[in-house]
Parts: structure tokens; C-alpha cells; sequence
């Protein structure tokens, strides 16, 4: 255990820090040399002295840094983001591709491998943007494919408290974004036939023999993201339903399905004889089996992982020593970072481990409250208990990421579980017979019915809005002082003793206190804040807790659904208290803000000290400078890009700073 969060916490100082291969390579060499000498010396060591395990602690921290240096591929010399050098050319790019994700109406995205750029070989994952308009070749998983069009790197978030969705490629090992058309792309005659081919073939094949045979179209969206994990066909509306119920992990493929069917195969393998054989033969099948559902799903990394974690879960339930669960673990977790740290980040991986981690340590405690007296009563329970620990476990982390809570959870859970194991048995055995062209009609009629009444019941559940806690601010300060309260309280539930009062009212103290600080830092805070936003004007002004939003006609009409001021609110804790339009003169703190519309009228007399432009404004911007002699120009996206840019090499020339949100991101006047 401690070894493992050393390891953690040197993936997650190389992620803040970003040291150089070089630089990790001789710490780790270092590191390397004390562990050896003090493992020396403590063997002539009656009692053992510290030095030996800060060495050893020290040793994998390094190994974390230098394990998520060296998967950074962007420090790989052959990696394609060192052949682009301009945004705006346009780059001859051959690729192929390996994952389909989830689009739109109008675009089909995918994960492709790079091979080539202008002729130079080179290496790397990048984001593909094809827009389906006119698009006549079916495009499939290992087409080698060439694309004449511009690559654009990963860029930070453009407004505050904003979605990183750059930064979440970067995690991914995927720095640029590639959009085309049908007219750009060339798909080759080549295919890759490797594992991806042919998984994403099976899966092919699966939903076409259901389609032929006419399986309801909404219910075959949630058996393809249920069984197959691909969701990229999934309605909207069906996702809200699963999201507002709190089922929205049954629609990706993670540890609750792996976990159900380690529980299908073994009820399976059961009338195997328990002796050393026996016991092999049936760990063995279990691991090829879940193996050979994680191709079904497409293998990509959330099911990996989840296989991953429950292979090692296979092996400690098969070794039948009650405390190796937990060291089964941290292995699992241990080997899948060591492979791939970047997962660590990943929320999916951080939910799944928590949750799994609670349901062992914490379900077990709940469950001994009550013995029910029969089987019935029994298993609902169980449901009931499973549910509570997992969710325990994993709602800090939802409302820091997601700040809203499903209050249903339990209702959800409790009705649909049973109905899930008997859909994945049903789904896993319709998807084995699909893949030989055979469906039977009864077992195919049969998935598809409890599909439909489970859609039904998850639309009722999510119907009941008013227990959908939506909108809870929560910060990392916060998210620790939160899950130091459960761990307290539940050393404490084990076994109550004085020291463990003290220490969860200790806890309790210190939730209170982070939140009366953090409370105390938002009433003090004042921001003038213009956001990038696409074809409008956003400015707002906060003092505390208040927030005062300016905008023309169309922002105020769509406030309601503006998600980038929402996520501005939710962060800072805030409300809006007024809303008006754009005025022409703002002063904040001391500085004069002024404001040039498209009429492109303004007064020759203020100087102020910063000149916002918006809606393109048709001005001499030379001698706008040259009267008003202002300190900085701000320029939003309500403007054209070729006005911008035309701008933007003015204020070199006249060597007055320049802020373009849509280069730079939103401006916060200090």
C-alpha cells in the first residue's frame, strides 16, 4: 500500500511539474543507489532503522515521475506535434484509424494513429473530425486513410472553471485535432488487421444480425452500450434519463459489468470439483472470459482497466485469504498505472477504484446492521448495501467533477440491478449467438423486453427532478476535508473508542473551517471578466458572491442554458443578481474600461486604460491608439478572425499588448 501511493504521488508531481527525461533519468539512478545501500546496511541491522524505507519510498516516487515521463510522447523525437509549425497551413496526414468515439449528427469523430505527415514518417494519437456531409465510403477501424487539412494542438480552456478538454487529450496521449470533410480524406485499399479490426468486425456483424432481425432501435442503443461499450449512438434523451436516476455508469462499460460477469461465469463454472484442478481450470476460464469480452467491448482503456482490476480480483478470490482483496487491489492498480499512468487522471478509473475499494471495506459493516430472515429479504438488502457503500465511496468525487447528486440513487439501484443481471446474462448470450449469425427470436424478444421496461422504469425514476441535486460547488480543498470525514466516521463505526470520537469531530472541524474559508475568499474576490464567447459579447462583473452579467439580446435570451457562465457560477460559488446590456464605460478598481461596439463610435476624451473590441467595429485601430493612448486592447470572438489578426499586428507594431480570447482565453481585469 505505501509503495503504491509513492508511486501515485510521483505521477502526480511529473504532471504539475513536467521535469525532462533526462533529469527524472538521474534522480531515479540516485534513488536507485540509496535503495541499495541502506538495503545493505539494514540486513547487519538487529532492529531496522528508518533510513531503509524512506529510501524505498523514495525509490518508487521517482519510478512514478519517470513512468509518466516517458509515456509523455510528446518528449518522443518521431512524434507528429514537432512537424507542425502552423496552425493555419494545411498538412498532408496518413493515418490509421484505431477507435471510434462517440459524435453528432454531422460529425463522426475517431482516434488515429499517425504515420506520416508530408511525407515524413512519424508517430502519434490524434483526433479526427469528419464531417458527414456527402461522405459516400464507409469508413471502418483500420483504414489507413490520407487527409489534406489543417492539425490544430490541444489548447487550454478558453473561459474560467471551464471543461479542459485539451488538457483531457493531453491525458490521452492525444495533442492535435484534425476536421475535414469528405472531400479531404482518401480512404486507402490497406487495412490494419490487427485486435482492434477485428473487435470492432465482431461488433459489426453482432448489431447487423439484430438489426435484420428487427430489434427494437432505442433498446439496441443501450445493448450496444451496455454489452458491446459503444455509445456512440445513444440518444440524448436517454442519456439525460440515466444521468438524472443515477444509472448513467450502466451505460459504460466498467467494473459494475466485468464485476457481473466474474459472478455469471463462476455461477457457471460452480460444478467444478473444488480441488487444486479444479480450481485452476476455473480461474483460467474466468480470466480467457473476461479477456474475451473486453474485445467484444472494443478494448478500450475504461474496459481494459475494468478487466484489469477484476482478473487480479479473480486471483485473490481464488487464493481464499480474506485480507488479500485489498492487497489484490492496489496491485491491479499498481501495474495498470505502471502501464499507463495517465489513467490516473482519468475519472472513470478514480470512480471505479473508490467505489470498489468502499464496497470492500465499508459494505461488509452496513450489511451486519440487519440479518434478514429470508432469502428474498437477503438479497434485496445485499443490493441495498452494495449501492450505499458505492455510492458513499464515489459522491464526493461526482460532486467535484459533476456537481450534481442523484438523491434516487438507492430507488434506482434497488430496482434495476436485478433487472441488469438478468440483462446481461441475456445480453452476453445474444451477442455470442449474433456473432454466429444465429438469434434465436425468443432469447433476442426476451433482451429486447427487459430492455424497453428498463428504459421505462429509468424514465420514471429520473422523472422525479426535484431530487436531483444540480448545481453543488465543491473544490479540492473541500473534496479531501469531505472524504477525511467518511474514513473517520467509519474507523469509527469498526470499532468506537475516545481517540476516534476526538478524531471525527476533529474532521468535522476541519470541513467547517474549509468552508468558512473558502466562503471568506469568494466575498473578497472582485473580477471584471470578458469571456470567448463564439459570436457574442460576455462580460461579467463579480463582487463576492454577486454576479452582474452583461450581454447584447441573444446572450441574455439563451442565459439559462449558457454552460460557460454556469460553470463560472457553480466554481465561485455565486448567484446572478442583475443582468443588462453592454454598456460603453465600465470603471473597476480603479481603471476605465472602455467598450467599441460595430458603430464604432467612442470618445476621443476618457484615455482609458483598457479598449474592449467587439462585433468587428470598423475603426482606424492606429489612430484609436494614437488619441486614447490605452495600456492594453482586448479583442473577443464576436469579431472575425482576419479583423483580429489585422489588429493584432497593429498593437505589435505600436508595441501595445494585445489579448485575443480566442487565442488566449478570457481576460480577468486585476
Amino acid at each position: 500500500m505505501k509503495i503504491t501511493i509513492w508511486f501515485v504521488l510521483g505521477i502526480v508531481f511529473s504532471s504539475y511539474i513536467n521535469p525532462k527525461p533526462s533529469t527524472t533519468f538521474i534522480f531515479i539512478g540516485i534513488f536507485f543507489v540509496a535503495f541499495i545501500v541502506t538495503l545493505y546496511l539494514s540486513k547487519k541491522d538487529f532492529i531496522q532503522k528508518i533510513y531503509f524505507g524512506i529510501a524505498t519510498y523514495l525509490l518508487f516516487f521517482q519510478i512514478g515521475c519517470f513512468t509518466h515521463v516517458i509515456h509523455n510522447e510528446i518528449y518522443y523525437e518521431n512524434n507528429y506535434v514537432h512537424l507542425i509549425q502552423n496552425e493555419t497551413d494545411y498538412y498532408s496526414v496518413e493515418l490509421v484509424l484505431r477507435e471510434k468515439l462517440k459524435g453528432n449528427a454531422k460529425i463522426d469523430k475517431y482516434i488515429g494513429l499517425v504515420k506520416r505527415i508530408n511525407g515524413k514518417s512519424c508517430s502519434g494519437r490524434v483526433l479526427i473530425q469528419i464531417d458527414k456531409t456527402n461522405l459516400d465510403s464507409k469508413i471502418q477501424i483500420g483504414n489507413n486513410i490520407q487527409i489534406y487539412g489543417k492539425c490544430f494542438l490541444n489548447k487550454i480552456s478558453l473561459n474560467p472553471n471551464q471543461f479542459d478538454y485539451g488538457h483531457y487529450l493531453n491525458n490521452k496521449s492525444i495533442y492535435a485535432q484534425i476536421y475535414t470533410n469528405s472531400n479531404s480524406i482518401n480512404v486507402g485499399n490497406k487495412i490494419d488487421k490487427n485486435i482492434w479490426y477485428y473487435s470492432d468486425q465482431l461488433r459489426n456483424k453482432i448489431i447487423s444480425n439484430l438489426q435484420i432481425n428487427n430489434f427494437s432501435k432505442d433498446e439496441l442503443q443501450v445493448v450496444n452500450a451496455l454489452i458491446l461499450g459503444q455509445q456512440q449512438n445513444i440518444s440524448k434523451e436517454i442519456l439525460k434519463d440515466y444521468q438524472y436516476a443515477g444509472a448513467i455508469h450502466i451505460l459504460s462499460v466498467s467494473g459494475l459489468h466485468v464485476g457481473f460477469i466474474l459472478l455469471f461465469i463462476s455461477f457457471l463454472l460452480k460444478p467444478l470439483p473444488k480441488n487444486k484442478l479444479g480450481n485452476s481450470i476455473r480461474l483460467f476460464s474466468i480470466i480467457i472470459c473476461l479477456w474475451g469480452f473486453a474485445i467484444l467491448a472494443g478494448l478500450s482503456p475504461s474496459v481494459i482497466r475494468s478487466v484489469t482490476m477484476f482478473s487480479f480480483v479473480a486471483v485473490g478470490l481464488h487464493l481464499k485469504r480474506s485480507t488479500n482483496i485489498f492487497h489484490t487491489l492496489l496491485v491491479s492498480m499498481f501495474l495498470i498505472l505502471f502501464f499507463q499512468p495517465s489513467f490516473l487522471f482519468d475519472v472513470g478509473f478514480q470512480l471505479s477504484y473508490l467505489s470498489l475499494f468502499f464496497i470492500l471495506w465499508l459494505q461488509p459493516l452496513i450489511s451486519n446492521l440487519w440479518t434478514p430472515k429470508n432469502k428474498i429479504a437477503t438479497y434485496f438488502w445485499d443490493i441495498l448495501t452494495v449501492s450505499i457503500a458505492a455510492q458513499i465511496g464515489a459522491f464526493p468525487l461526482s460532486i467535484y467533477y459533476f456537481h450534481q447528486f442523484p438523491g434516487l440513487f438507492f430507488i434506482t439501484n434497488l430496482i434495476i440491478i436485478p433487472f441488469l443481471i438478468l440483462i446481461m446474462g441475456l445480453g452476453v448470450l445474444v451477442m455470442a449467438m449474433a456473432a454466429f449469425d444465429f438469434v434465436p427470436m425468443l432469447t433476442m424478444k426476451s433482451l429486447e423486453f427487459c430492455i424497453y421496461y428498463l428504459n421505462k422504469i429509468i424514465n420514471w425514476v429520473s422523472s422525479f427532478e426535484e431530487f436531483i441535486f444540480k448545481d453543488i460547488p465543491l473544490n479540492w480543498q473541500t473534496l479531501f476535508c469531505l472524504y477525511l470525514i467518511i474514513i473517520a466516521f467509519v474507523i469509527l463505526f469498526k470499532k468506537p473508542t475516545y481517540p476516534k470520537i476526538v478524531f471525527a469531530f476533529i474532521s468535522i472541524l476541519i470541513f467547517q473551517s474549509t468552508l468558512l474559508i473558502t466562503r471568506w475568499e469568494i466575498q473578497k474576490q472582485q473580477e471584471f471578466i470578458v469571456f470567448n464567447s463564439w459570436k457574442n459579447t460576455l462580460i461579467t462583473v463579480r463582487n463576492g458572491d454577486k454576479v452582474l452579467v452583461y450581454g447584447n439580446k441573444r446572450t441574455i435570451d439563451k442565459l439559462a442554458s449558457n454552460n460557460v457562465l454556469k460553470s463560472y457560477i457553480i466554481a465561485n460559488n455565486s448567484s446572478i443578481t442583475g443582468i443588462s446590456k453592454i454598456q460603453n464605460l465600465y470603471y473597476f478598481n480603479d481603471k476605465k474600461i472602455m467598450v467599441i461596439d460595430s458603430f464604432g463610435v467612442y470618445s476621443k476624451q476618457i484615455n482609458p486604460d483598457i479598449i474592449i473590441l467587439r462585433q468587428t467595429p470598423k475603426i482606424n485601430l492606429e489612430r484609436l491608439i494614437q488619441v486614447n493612448q490605452p495600456k492594453l486592447i482586448v479583442a473577443d470572438a464576436s469579431n472575425y478572425k482576419t479583423t483580429i489578426q489585422l489588429w493584432k499586428s497593429i498593437c505589435i507594431k505600436k508595441k501595445i499588448p494585445f489579448h485575443a480570447t480566442t487565442e488566449k482565453g478570457f481576460y480577468n481585469v486585476k
